[in-house]
């Protein structure tokens, strides 16, 4: 294995491990916190780890390992999983950033 190839998979690996803690870390978050908006919010960060993570696993499966057309198909279906996944917490996080600044304006009046 080449240097760039090695160099290039523990970039994928670091950023697995990453975006896996902060996914678990968001979930604890989530899971704890007593306020409404903060749970959505944190469920929305954990999303997006969550799919980062996803991508990132796909990226591995399909560009570090000779391609079979079944590691190919797992590796599409990570990608758009994590592409959804991205995608809804993006949404999810911006709508609940302005339910809370809205709350936060309502409170300083």
């Amino acid at each position: 294995m080449n240097d760039s190839v090695a160099w290039l998979q523990w970039v994928l690996i670091a950023g697995i491990v990453l975006s896996c803690t902060l996914s678990v870390l968001n979930s604890f978050r989530s899971r704890r916190t007593k306020d409404a908006n903060l749970k959505i919010l944190y469920a929305a960060q954990m999303n997006i780890s969550m799919g980062t993570m996803l991508i990132l696993i796909a990226l591995i499966q399909m560009f570090l390992y000779e391609g079979s057309t079944i590691r190919v198909i797992v590796g599409a279906v990570f990608m758009l999983l994590g592409l959804f996944n991205i995608f809804a917490g993006l949404r999810n996080r911006s709508i609940i950033r302005g339910v809370i600044a809205r709350a936060a304006e309502g409170k300083s009046r």
